[in-house]
């Protein structure tokens, strides 16, 4: 089937979400615990104490389906333990996504910077995943749309803006996310390094970054491992550049340099995907991303108190959101230009190009883009 038309869409975010539901089916090894017990040592990374007494004595727990306020109850094995999470106001995210392709396989959107990919955090309504579930279910009489629901077969970091993959089928859900785990590569003519490979990968991605300071080379490989330390803020730790990390492949090649400005505009080929391998990456050979509030020089975080936590509590409950810098802040600058993929059923090989912010542009680049744009608007 022919890709269809590019779209936009997007629904404006509701004032609240829907709050949250997360059940717990205990364990026999679980009866001996009071209530308190339970959620405070289980669930410690999501609030104190303190903050777990205030949700059980709001009414937000049940068990076996009966609100219980006594935070001292005794457990018994096979109950079931079900937290309401109150609807909340989430930070301000865009809305709009710009669809760059789409057949019945799968579909690749233009992701703007702020916006989340998947649920987590104070993000759970306000994501990329929430606009294409809606836009499904606004289309749901249409035979072409039933059946189909799109899910992302990657990240990218909230900051990032950008190309973003998703599979609508089961099968082309599975065979993307086998190219991404085997790692990305790029497929035919390679711009970014001015030469030609010939790969058994099926999916390639080029990036463009605006970084700090001057390159030198014009051409660098980075091949830094990136691991995870402890990091007030962030419950599964952060990830840093670490020799006892995992294998991680990155390379750069300088499209301009802004001697006046010390900064250079980089393109980026990623032939592995770890979170935040970019970022890390060009911060640990000294030229983090221009605006990043979180990674500095060596590819460390910005703030080196690492075993600091607040303790005080939020409204919900949880802890204060941390003054640190997190890997979901955003202020950098770094898209997602090109993607090149073999099509999940068919094979043919599909490159996918999302337009560059004009801060992301060389000077040519912006009059190109400027002569399209006079041409669209005298042909409107």
């Amino acid at each position: 089937m022919e890709a269809r038309a590019p779209e936009t869409f997007g629904i404006p975010w509701p004032d609240l979400n829907d709050g949250l539901l997360y059940t717990d089916d205990l364990s026999l090894s679980d009866c001996d615990l009071t209530l308190i017990e339970f959620y405070s040592r289980k669930y410690k990374n999501s609030a104190p104490l303190q903050g777990w007494l205030q949700r059980i004595q709001n009414g937000q727990i049940t068990v076996d389906g009966t609100v219980t306020t006594d935070p001292n109850k005794s457990l018994s094995g096979l109950s079931r333990l079900i937290y309401h999470r109150l609807p909340w106001k989430e930070p301000d995210a865009p809305y709009l996504l710009k669809v760059l392709y789409e057949d019945d396989h799968m579909i690749a959107l233009n992701k703007p910077s702020g916006l989340q990919v998947l649920p987590g955090g104070l993000f759970q309504q306000r994501t990329a995943l929430s606009q294409l579930q809606w836009r499904v279910s606004k289309n749901i009489s249409a035979v072409a749309s039933q059946g189909k629901h799109p899910v992302p077969v990657h990240r990218l970091g909230r900051g990032t803006s950008g190309i973003l993959l998703c599979a609508k089928t089961k099968l082309a859900k599975t065979r993307l996310s086998m190219y991404f785990a085997d790692g990305t590569s790029l497929i035919g003519e390679n711009r970014c390094l001015k030469e030609e490979v010939k790969t058994t990968r099926k999916i390639s991605k080029v990036y463009r970054a605006l970084v700090v300071g001057i390159l030198d080379q014009d051409e660098v490989i980075i091949n830094q491992p990136i691991g995870i330390v402890k990091y007030p803020g962030v419950a599964k730790g952060l990830y840093v550049a670490s020799p006892s990390g995992k294998p991680a492949l990155s390379k750069v090649y300088v499209v301009s340099r802004d001697i006046q400005g010390n900064r250079s505009l980089v393109q980026v080929e990623i032939q592995s995907g770890r979170p935040h391998q970019i970022r890390i990456h060009l911060s640990f050979i000294g030229h983090p991303l221009l605006g990043d509030p979180l990674y500095v020089n060596g590819g460390q975080p910005r703030c080196f108190d690492l075993e600091f936590v607040d303790e005080n509590v939020a409204h919900d409950g949880g802890y204060q959101r941390p003054e640190n810098p997190v890997p979901g802040d955003c202020g950098y600058f770094l898209h997602a230009h090109m993607l090149v993929v073999h099509h999940p059923i068919w094979e043919e090989v599909i490159k996918i190009t999302a337009p560059l912010p004009s801060v992301l542009q060389t000077d040519d680049e912006a009059d190109v883009h400027q002569r399209k744009g006079i041409r669209q608007h005298l042909s409107n």
